[in-house]
């Protein structure tokens, strides 16, 4: 499936090692990037900040953001 593709957007609560659908979907946008994310894609979030991320990059650029504000 094509990203360009992909339909409605899901909501998601971030949970440690999972996610639970609050409504269901086809993608998730990542918080950093913008980059669309397929749900059987989607490998990095974040449950204390609830939201997603696109790869391993991202995850640990918005986690030293957060660490420099001082809220992680």
């Amino acid at each position: 499936m094509m990203l360009d593709t992909l339909g409605r957007p899901a909501r998601l609560r971030y949970l440690s090692g999972s996610y639970h659908v609050l409504a269901p979907g086809e993608f998730v946008t990542c918080a950093v990037t913008g980059k669309r994310i397929a749900l059987p894609a989607l490998r990095y979030w974040s449950h204390e900040l609830q939201e997603p991320y696109a790869d391993a990059a991202a995850a640990t650029a918005r986690y030293q953001e957060m660490k420099e504000k001082g809220r992680l």
